[in-house]
């Protein structure tokens, strides 16, 4: 499994990580790829830290434990870069993308000195211009189909859309305003 991608979810519960890691199999599954999504269940009650994981390849999957060297993670709420370590076991040649408006110097010391890349976005900016509240998971998705290149951004706004008509079906309304926060946070990621 050479092309193998392991991505880690960190966020808080009812900010929909482990629903953006079911999107993002999804996604990756319409593609051609094999796939795995799934959460790690703890205390499940909103505002305590959760994890979800994700794993894409070419090649069949068949490794079924959690994600402990992932090449990319994700962290949906800031809060949580000080009281879990979000680096652990981060490759070095992949990456972490942050949902946070703090400052670069602040980041780096707070990641225990972590090599790799490092991305942030304002999913909280793009949640309320976009879609009137707040809804980080939206935005963290399409920043990391950005930063992995698991797909082009032309399929996954694609795979969005229709995914969206199907899950908004009794809510059409919403589906604009996800497609805009997506479209925002693949051009508003950056790299620090």
């Amino acid at each position: 499994m050479s092309d193998l991608i392991e991505i880690r979810w960190h966020g808080r519960g009812g900010q929909g990580a482990k629903t953006a890691s079911l999107l993002l199999a999804d996604a990756a599954f319409n593609t051609g790829k094999y796939i795995q999504g799934f959460p790690e269940y703890g205390p499940e009650r909103m505002g305590a830290p959760i994890t979800a994981y994700n794993r894409i390849s070419s090649d069949p999957i068949t490794v079924h434990s959690n994600i402990y060297e992932p090449d990319y993670v994700v962290v949906v709420d800031d809060t949580l870069l000080e009281s879990v370590n979000v680096t652990s076991g981060l490759k070095p040649s992949g990456a972490i993308v942050i949902n946070t408006t703090k400052s670069a110097d602040y980041l780096k010391s707070v990641l225990n000195d972590y090599s790799g890349d490092i991305y942030t976005i304002d999913a909280r900016k793009i949640s309320m211009e976009a879609l009137g509240r707040y809804f980080p998971n939206t935005p963290m998705l399409a920043a990391i189909v950005k930063v992995s290149h698991i797909m082009s951004d032309e399929d996954f706004l694609n795979d969005m859309k229709d995914s969206f008509k199907h899950k908004f079906a009794k809510k059409p309304e919403v589906i604009d305003g996800n497609m805009k926060a997506i479209e925002m946070a693949l051009n508003e990621v950056k790299k620090i």
